[in-house]
Formats: C-alpha cells, structure tokens, sequence
C-alpha cells in the first residue's frame, strides 16, 4: 500500500506532499488492462488525484480530476477522497503511439492538448466547488500546475511520472507537490528553484530505491522540514450493488418499463473497477 507523506519547511513557507504510487498504478493496470502510454497517462492522474486529496480537510471530502481533449484516450478521470482512496478510467484503453523522439512515452499525443482540466472538490457544501482550465500540454504535470496558477493562485511545482516495464508493467510511479505559501521569502524560492533544477525525474528517484519520503526531503533541502502527516493510499472503489440499484431506479418508471420490454435481464458495470451487476427490470419496477 502506498505511504502519502506531507512536510512543510520549518518557517511554513514551503509545503511538500509526495507518494511513491507503484502499487496504485500497478492495480488500475490490471482493472483497465491500459496500453503502456494509456497506463501512464491515467497514472499520472491518479497520482496527482491522491496528492491533492492530501489537503482534504475531512475523510468523506472527494476531489474529482476530469481531463477531456482531442487526443485519441478521449477522456479521463480520477477520483480521490480524504481517506488516501483514489479510483479512475479512460475512454480508450488501448491507445498506441510512437515513442517521442527522446524515447519517452508520449503521453501529450494521447490526452491531446486542446481541452479542458476540470477539478471538483465535493466539501460537504451545498455546491461543490468547480475550477477548469485549458490544458497546456496535456503532459498532466504543467496542466495540474497550471490548474494551482490560475485557480488558486497558489505557485506550484507538480512532478509526476510512470515508468513502464518492458513487459508492460508498472516499474515505478509516484509524483510531488511543492507549493509556496503565504510568507515564502525570496530566498526560499530561489533555494528551492535551485533544488528542483537539480533532481532528476521522480520514476529516476524511485528506481534508485529511495522512498516518497526521501524524496521530499531531497526537494526541500536546506529548508529543515518538518514531517505534518503519514495515511496510507490504494485503489480502491466504492461502487455497490444499492448504488447501481440507485442508479437504476433513478432512470424512472416510463424508462425502466422500456428496458423490461427489450430484456428484463440488466447488467450494469462500474467503469471503475470492472465489478457486474446483475438486476431484473421487473424486480426494480416492483420497487417503485
């Protein structure tokens, strides 16, 4: 299970929160069956879905991240909560594409640019809070980057990677989070600009076997930080057989009569984690 780590810098000035992901990836891999770009594509979602949700300030909180662009994955969406539990899927699994010239998967090329970056933030509110931004590359790093720019106005790095094995499973995967926050001193961004032109990628870091912790500490060098929290993260769903019935009665009499008429045998699937759900229309209608 993955260790979700936060620290701040001892003035409050500088927030790190960082996860190894691995076995998070690993599990979405073997629920969707994604092709190796698809992989670190929904990856890195995933990933950057369970770092914000390390700001949720309850358990029953969610953070929604939906990506939807031009680019042939279609569309994209991770789901996380205040617990460390995160879920997604992706319109087209089986995407294929070259490699990028500089041997990297090409993740741009199957989220696409042109779109939009949806965050939903359910707080408990009457309303949950809604923030969307054009993509920049599609890369989903400078996008959620963007996103903490433009929304929030919070100055943010955002590092996320996936490193797929030659047999098409997930080798490493993890990602950070720095943020600035009120009473940064000009110094402190300089040092950190510094430490950030100086690491290597984060599937580098982690293939070298340090831990999430390690590396928000090698992040925020110089800063003497200090450990906020430690939860646990996975995969997980939620889904059940009273919520899909939910869903169900939720289409109404005249449409569920309908689907009695065509087959009054129904199989509803969670798009998840793959789980069937078998109903009988009459049975719903009986309900109503």
């Amino acid at each position: 299970m993955a260790q979700l780590i936060r620290c701040i810098s001892e003035n409050g000035g500088v927030l790190v929160t960082a996860i190894d992901s691995t076995e998070i990836v690993e599990k979405m891999l073997r629920i969707h069956r994604t092709s190796p770009v698809c992989s670190a594509a929904l990856g890195r979602l995933l990933t950057a879905a369970v770092l914000m949700s390390a700001n949720l300030k309850s358990v029953q909180d969610t953070l929604t991240l939906r990506i939807k662009a031009d680019g042939p994955a279609l569309s994209l969406i991770a789901v996380a909560n205040g617990r460390g539990e995160v879920k997604g899927c992706i319109g087209n699994p089986d995407v294929e594409l070259p490699l990028r010239s500089d041997g990297k998967l090409n993740v741009g090329g199957a989220v696409g640019a042109d779109g939009m970056l949806t965050v939903i933030k359910d707080l408990g509110l009457k309303e949950p809070y809604v923030g969307q931004v054009p993509l920049v590359s599609g890369e989903i790093a400078e996008d959620i980057t963007s996103y903490y720019a433009t929304s929030e106005q919070i100055p943010t790095v955002c590092a996320l990677g996936v490193l797929v094995d030659v047999d098409c499973h997930i080798r490493r995967a993890g990602g950070y989070l720095l943020q600035l926050l009120p009473g940064a001193t000009d110094a402190e961004i300089d040092r950190l600009e510094k430490n950030v032109a100086a690491m290597q990628s984060v599937t580098a870091l982690l293939d070298q076997g340090m831990t999430a912790t390690q590396i928000a500490m090698l992040a925020m060098d110089g800063f003497q930080p200090n450990l906020l929290d430690e939860q646990s993260a996975d995969y997980r769903c939620d889904c059940s057989r009273d919520r899909m019935e939910r869903a169900l009665i939720s289409l109404g009499r005249k449409e569920l009569e309908q689907l009695q008429r065509e087959q009054d045998e129904l199989e509803l699937g969670c798009q998840f984690c793959g789980t069937k759900y078998k109903f009988k229309a009459s049975e719903i209608l009986k309900t109503l």
